[in-house]
């Protein structure tokens, strides 16, 4: 199987806690204390969510812009 790469939009709550989500899959985050355990959490969660998946059609991450209103 070829290895997919994947994009972590990262941010840190108020109580210090790293919460990662992958825009490219539906429902798919994650959390953790520091960052490094937010990464392992978060690639154990989009295993989960590829293995869900696999027969729905998958989208492609284009980016991410912030708009002022």
């Amino acid at each position: 199987m070829q290895k997919q790469e994947f994009y972590v939009v990262i941010e840190q709550d108020e109580d210090g806690i790293y919460i990662g989500e992958v825009p490219q899959l539906k429902a798919c985050y994650s959390q953790g204390e520091t960052i490094d355990e937010l990464l392992k959490n978060i690639r154990e969660v989009i295993e989960m969510c590829l293995e869900e998946i696999q027969e729905e059609t998958q989208t492609q991450f284009v980016g991410i812009q912030k708009i002022s209103v």
